[in-house]
């Protein structure tokens, strides 16, 4: 009874029909099944793990069609490329902010204190998180640098110093590379980009009211790494340090009042002294948890290292503002203290989920009193 009955027809789809997704960290290409209706390529990006919100459809679709069978439904694979959106920004080139600066004169009649100015964890170019992306984190930045200013502007201080606390880009090497490959919404060379002329905004707003000493110090985000490994010098291999000495060759070059401070080559972090306070400035990434710095610190001085002498110890790196009096000055004058600052950067969303904890960014400055010590006082901005 079946012998009047044969196979269906085998359908071969086109030669070079290959379903699936290729992307590199910036671009990619997709092709669609067969299918009988038109589809919607956000969607069909969405579903494996590419969303709109970070990728875009560029060019045309290109399309191979076949039919089922003899007198069946046409079917219709799409192939159509994409890629990773870019921040809607105009970057600036450090160089091109600098051509209508001009030295300024100072008539400020200033008093007998100085302010720290703590931009930390900026991380440039990292992932959109719960915070937004780049062009949120500008937008944080310069709120920041508006009510500093003001502050500055009302205190008459008689120095500034801005210490970059690292981390100031996000870089593509700090962690799992095609993570940071994907997530980055900027490019390692925007990254420094933007990141320096960040600090060249606030280093051109504060020269208006007093000399400015600029620091940076060495840290995890900025080392310079290969293959995962740190390799070079830590206190010359870094991107926040190469930035402090492209600030330095502008500001020389437009004659701003502004000196430099950055580690020894075979140290971190670095040590200065204004009036009877000695601050240290150390990123915070030679600690696995924020304890550790105090243990960090006291195993230092017992070994006679640069931050021997410190009484106000400075780091970043754990995101959250935290303020300790630990021990006593060698002058008896009070105590010592270490002040973490907070980020201002887009959020760990993944250590927010897995923790449970988060803080609001800001940007720390600190007032000190040229004959007063330290006693523990900070703003959030």
């Amino acid at each position: 009874m079946l012998e009047n009955l044969e196979p269906a027809p085998k359908i071969a789809a086109p030669k070079d029909f290959r379903p699936g997704v290729v992307f590199d960290g910036s671009e990619g290409t997709a092709t669609t099944e067969g299918l009988a209706e038109l589809p919607n390529f956000d969607d069909f990006l969405l579903e494996r793990g590419y969303s709109p919100d970070l990728y875009e459809i560029v060019g045309t679709p290109r399309t191979s069609q076949w039919q089922q069978r003899e007198g069946g439904d046409w079917l219709t694979s799409y192939r159509f490329s994409f890629r990773k959106k870019s921040a809607d920004l105009d970057l600036p080139a450090l160089f091109a902010m600098a051509r209508k600066v001009k030295a300024p004169v100072m008539n400020v009649k200033s008093k007998e204190k100085a302010l720290l100015i703590l931009p930390a964890d900026l991380q440039v170019g990292k992932a959109q998180g719960s915070r937004g992306g780049t062009p949120e984190l500008i937008e944080r930045v310069m709120a920041s640098y508006d009510q500093i200013e003001a502050q500055v502007k009302a205190g008459k201080y008689e120095h500034l110093f801005i210490l970059d606390m690292g981390d100031i880009i996000e870089s593509l090497s700090s962690k799992a590379n095609m993570q940071q490959a994907q997530s980055n919404d900027l490019s390692p060379m925007q990254q420094t980009d933007l990141a320096a002329s960040l600090m060249f905004e606030l280093i051109k707003r504060m020269s208006k009211y007093a000399p400015i000493t600029y620091g940076s110090v060495a840290s995890n985000h900025c080392q310079n790494r290969f293959m995962g490994q740190t390799i070079g010098s830590p206190g010359l291999d870094d991107w926040g340090i190469v930035i402090a000495q492209q600030l330095r060759r502008l500001t020389t070059e437009l004659k701003l009042n502004v000196d430099y401070l950055i580690p020894q080559p075979l140290d971190e972090g670095f040590a200065f002294q204004y009036g009877v306070n000695t601050i240290g400035a150390v990123h915070g990434h030679q600690a696995s948890r924020p304890e550790g710095i105090k243990k960090w610190w006291a195993n230092s001085a017992f070994g006679n290292q640069w931050v021997s002498a410190v009484d106000l110890l400075i780091s970043a790196h754990f995101h959250h503002l935290r303020i300790e009096e630990l021990g006593q000055r060698y002058d008896n004058r009070g105590s010592k203290f270490w002040v973490q600052c907070p980020t201002s950067d887009a959020g760990s969303d993944w250590y927010r989920r897995i923790s449970g904890q988060d803080s609001t960014t800001g940007m720390l400055t600190i007032e000190l009193d040229k004959h007063t010590p330290f006693s523990g006082q900070v703003t959030k901005h």
